[in-house]
């Protein structure tokens, strides 16, 4: 069985990394995202999309990747060392396999669609300019399939837009793409 979640806003991650994370040993959790998600509360929950990652950044080897976004509280429980902030992105053709090396054999995605660049993906909560195209998202996420032992994903953050469908056949192709490249063989091209 391969357990994939397709979500509202990013809180649902947490249950879904609690289990993985008890299941699995040593598992890497890759957040693709625009905002570092890292607050132990806000709003009076500790259940918050602003929160997603926060249990995560101690209970697992935690990467994140295409940030530009964080409360400055956050600064404390991040790990620098395992962040790939947006803005460096551009500048180091070689990140993506600098943070697949940090990763361990079993990895869980958890994916908040607003860590894509708003010009392709506007339909999200929390939008931020700076963000990741399609064609170097899609090759980050072959190389973490075809190299590491994919466990399970989540895609989350999606906020249709019935004035623009564009989006919405976006996320319906990332996630078709994820599983694709799970379920393919070794050789993906």
């Amino acid at each position: 069985k391969f357990v994939s979640l397709f979500g509202g806003e990013h809180s649902i991650s947490i249950g879904a990394i609690r289990a993985f994370n008890e299941y699995y040993q040593d598992l890497t959790v890759v957040q693709i995202d625009a905002h570092a998600d890292l607050r132990n509360v806000y709003n009076g929950s500790a259940y918050n999309h602003a929160c997603a990652m926060y249990e995560a950044s101690s209970s697992t080897n935690l990467i994140q990747v295409g940030i530009r976004s964080m409360d400055r509280s956050e600064c404390s429980v991040m790990d620098y060392n395992k962040v790939f902030f947006a803005d460096q992105i551009f500048e180091d053709e070689y990140w993506m396999e600098k943070a697949v090396n940090l990763m361990s054999d079993k990895v869980y995605i958890t994916f908040d669609l607003d860590a894509l660049d708003p010009s392709i993906m506007p339909s999200t909560g929390t939008p931020e300019p700076g963000g990741l195209l399609w064609y170097e998202t899609l090759s980050f996420l072959k190389m973490i399939f075809s190299e590491k032992n994919v466990v399970g994903f989540d895609l989350v953050e999606l906020c249709p837009n019935p004035n623009n469908k564009a989006p919405d056949f976006l996320a319906a192709k990332l996630y078709y793409k994820m599983l694709s490249y799970k379920f393919s063989t070794k050789n993906i091209s």
